[in-house]
């Protein structure tokens, strides 16, 4: 008979394939950016739907005509500032040298950090020592309580600034006392990147997590593993063979997303009733385009596209379904 090819199955791209260490992920790579301001945010997903626009794209095959997008609603209540976290530039990278906590912080971040009792207002004495440090960052909490998830506990996460380090302190002591809104980051039409830990399935083995067909049932003792192991010499078993493990809950950047619409009018996208294991959506929100990593109500940490600086004209768009799902 002949040989029947059968090519290996599973990505070695994503490995080793183990668990996320938290529920939101940390982004390591950072676009640059001359004008000082946030250059991320975070929004809850919420669910998704579909819409109906008319194309105007100029060189679209389907100019004129109505087209049908699927979507994810993600729900962004405003971030407020818990900290500025200044970095020196050693031999070794980046390395944090001081933390200034924000003298104004909310009640609910006791449920996550220990507080410290008495927070002296040393914004002033580093305004003078700037040129010591080599970048400013936002470490920034988010404001579930907003939200109907029925969650209190604020996550918190570091954005980078874009700017000069002037730049960036001068930003930032000016939004101590404000909150950061997604509108003030992001434009309609913008491609994105999305960070977020994906849906966690456990324990599983190769055939599920690898796509390993199914051994004759003549086959002795197992039907659902891997038919080899490996050599007998050297005798060891390889990290590529497909065996069993974590699949699911892992940590994964997904690539131009683009950002379709976004607005705080609510009654554009809330089902009667809300959304199904969700609720209704209060604050400001985004249509992406396609599927999102994660289930709902995950956090979801966005960022301006590494890959693709381009901006698409916004949509002219005539339909949003209002189905709950």
């Amino acid at each position: 008979m002949p040989r029947v090819h059968d090519p290996r199955a599973g990505s070695m791209q994503y490995w080793p394939r183990k668990r996320a260490k938290r529920i939101y992920p940390k982004i390591r790579s950072w676009l640059k950016s001359e004008v000082a301001r946030p250059l991320g945010f975070a929004g809850y997903k919420v669910a998704m739907t579909h819409l109906i626009f008319k194309d105007n794209r100029q060189n679209s095959r389907t100019r004129g005509e109505n087209v049908f997008f699927p979507i994810t609603i993600l729900e962004c209540p405003p971030l407020k500032i818990l900290a500025l976290k200044l970095y020196k530039n050693t031999t070794y990278g980046l390395v944090p040298s001081k933390q200034i906590y924000n003298p104004k912080l909310d009640k609910e971040l006791a449920r996550k950090i220990n507080l410290p009792k008495k927070i002296k207002d040393q914004i002033n004495e580093i305004e003078n020592k700037l040129n010591d440090y080599s970048e400013l960052r936002l470490l920034v909490y988010t404001q579930p309580r907003l939200t109907t998830i029925g969650k209190k506990k604020p996550e918190i996460f570091e954005i980078a600034l874009g700017g000069t380090i002037q730049e960036q302190f001068n930003y930032a002591k000016s939004m101590l006392d404000k909150e950061v809104r997604i509108s003030e980051i992001f434009k309609e039409g913008q491609y994105l990147d999305t960070h977020s830990v994906s849906i966690g399935k456990g324990l599983q083995g190769p055939v599920k997590r690898f796509g390993v067909s199914l051994k004759s049932h003549k086959s002795e003792k197992k039907r659902r593993s891997s038919g080899n192991l490996g050599s007998w010499n050297p005798s060891k078993v390889l990290s590529t063979v497909p065996q069993k493990g974590q699949l699911g809950f892992q940590t994964r950047t997904e690539y131009n997303k683009l950002l379709i619409k976004m607005s705080n009018d609510t009654k554009l996208i809330n089902p009667k009733g809300g959304f199904n294991s969700y609720g209704l959506v209060k604050n400001d929100y985004v249509l992406i385009k396609g599927s999102i990593t994660g289930p709902v109500r995950r956090l979801i940490r966005l960022t301006p596209a590494l890959r693709n600086q381009k901006l698409e004209q916004p949509l002219e768009i005539n339909y949003i379904s209002l189905k709950s799902s």
